[in-house]
């Protein structure tokens, strides 16, 4: 070792055989050819694992049931619904009579305070009251109208999501759709390019053939936003990851228009969750002014009970020969508010409580009525421009196949202009655009009929429908029109 004087013997290796050799090398060729093979097999099962990670599929029933249970809102809610059974409790337990238990023990100079107890236990409840009655009742339309309001945001969260649904799936269709005019766009680009720089059409035909390229471009981005957008909102309404998120289209039923058609009455429109909660608020608010007013001028007949254990080392016993160390008293005390300013004042606030609560739910079965008259109205519009627009996909389709016909054996006149390449391609682009108008017909029809649906109390029956895996919504058919270009 260098510096220290000492020297270092190192033991000559063993002369090694050629076998030995060959052997070496060949488990090493393996070890390698094991580590490449296991690289490779992660690769294949993260290529293969990627797409199921990154795209999730849910029917519209596995959504609404998720939104429901995950939805603050209605948690919310049924913390409200505890809360009204906990006044129903509080108002009905005041006849049952309770028990307080207490000590103050403590040291007196001079002549006693008070009376000398250590230690006491009272004991009360309401025998008789004309308002007691009419709290609790006034409590049970509480919870009557927590019930009531819960079930309305059930179903405003079940109508949330699945407007949010049915928008998504109808995101992915259309960009399916612009998928394809996109391609045919991109042809007639290149047609027109080669036709502008031979002479034959003009250059402002390539620019409108590039204009429609790109309008194409910017519907599809604006659609993929909106698609990104109503995934993050169902995966934020049901607890489920947003990312590559895709919709069931099967899972989406038809909408009975004729039983959307028919004149909600009267009772159809107090019996929406929303108005009659309005109306159980204002009966419950009622039942509270009369429980005010009558503890006016009416007796109150309460139970009362004591039991009080005297001290005797503060010397009460100089001031009081007579002191007994165990006392108890039992009786009833009987009230009669002749006059309490406080009390009528409290009554009358009450009474414009319950007035300003039927009022209000007056109002929302006005709003109600008014918006599902405004959305019949508005569903036989859209009715009848889906048809409108059925029509023209319709048209549009047999005239693209009058095209293809032509340009494939010819028009079988003489005389007649061959169809050229160009006019292939627009005829495929028209047919495109009039089917993307059948789908956003269908959309906005779909959005009115649900609304309805939850306006008329019947969203629930339809959310079973689906549950129960009905035939579902029509769309309008892609024909041949839907290959590639």
């Amino acid at each position: 070792l260098p510096g220290t004087g000492l020297l270092c013997l190192r033991q000559a290796p063993e002369p090694v055989s050629n076998s030995t050799l060959r052997t070496m090398g060949t488990r090493r060729r393996m070890r390698t050819r094991n580590f490449h093979a296991g690289r490779f097999l992660s690769a294949a099962l993260c290529v293969a694992v990627a797409p199921i990670a990154a795209r999730a599929q849910i029917s519209l029933t596995t959504a609404v049931d998720l939104a429901v249970k995950n939805s603050p809102a209605v948690r919310s809610a049924q913390a409200s619904v505890k809360r009204a059974m906990g006044g129903v409790s509080e108002a009905r337990d005041a006849y049952i009579p309770n028990f307080v238990f207490g000590a103050n023990p403590g040291y007196v100079y001079g002549y006693p305070l008070g009376y000398p107890s250590l230690f006491q236990a009272n004991s009360q409840s309401i025998l008789f009251s004309y308002s007691q009655p009419d709290y609790i009742r006034s409590a049970r339309e509480g919870v009557k109208s927590a019930t009531l309001a819960l079930k309305d945001t059930e179903q405003q969260v079940a109508l949330d999501v699945a407007l949010d649904y049915v928008e998504l799936n109808h995101d992915l269709a259309e960009v399916a759709a612009l998928d394809q005019e996109k391609g045919y766009a991109d042809s007639l680009v290149q047609i027109e390019g080669d036709r502008a720089r031979a002479g034959v059409d003009p250059q402002v035909s390539e620019l409108q053939a590039e204009l429609t390229s790109a309008q194409i471009d910017a519907k599809r981005i604006h659609l993929q936003n909106d698609a990104d957008d109503m995934r993050q909102k169902i995966g934020d309404l049901t607890g489920i990851p947003a990312q590559g998120l895709t919709t069931e289209s099967s899972s989406v039923p038809a909408v009975d228009d004729g039983s959307l058609m028919g004149g909600a009455g009267q009772q159809a429109l107090e019996d929406n969750p929303g108005v009659a909660s309005a109306y159980a608020n204002a009966k419950s608010k009622l039942y509270t002014a009369w429980g005010d007013d009558r503890q006016n001028l009416r007796p109150l007949i309460t139970f009362g009970a004591q039991y009080s254990l005297f001290e005797k080392f503060e010397g009460y016993q100089t001031y009081y020969p007579n002191l007994q160390y165990n006392n108890a008293a039992l009786g009833v005390v009987i009230t009669l508010p002749f006059f309490d300013a406080t009390k009528r004042a409290k009554a009358r606030e009450s009474a414009a409580d319950a007035e300003k609560a039927s009022a209000d739910a007056d109002a929302s079965k006005n709003v109600l009525s008014e918006q599902t008259s405004a959305m019949r109205h508005a569903l036989r519009e859209l009715a009848a421009q889906q048809k409108v627009n059925q029509l023209q996909s319709e048209l549009a389709q047999a005239q693209l196949q009058t095209v293809e016909t032509q340009f494939t054996n010819g028009t079988g006149s003489p005389n007649a202009t061959p169809v050229t390449p160009k006019e292939e391609q627009q005829a495929h682009i028209d047919e495109r655009e009039k089917y993307e108008d059948v789908l956003d017909a269908n959309f906005s029809l779909l959005k009115v009929q649900l609304n309805l649906l939850r306006a008329t109390g019947q969203l629930d029956i339809w959310l079973k429908s689906a549950a129960n895996g009905p035939p579902p919504a029509p769309t309008p058919a892609a024909s041949h029109s839907i290959q590639e270009p």
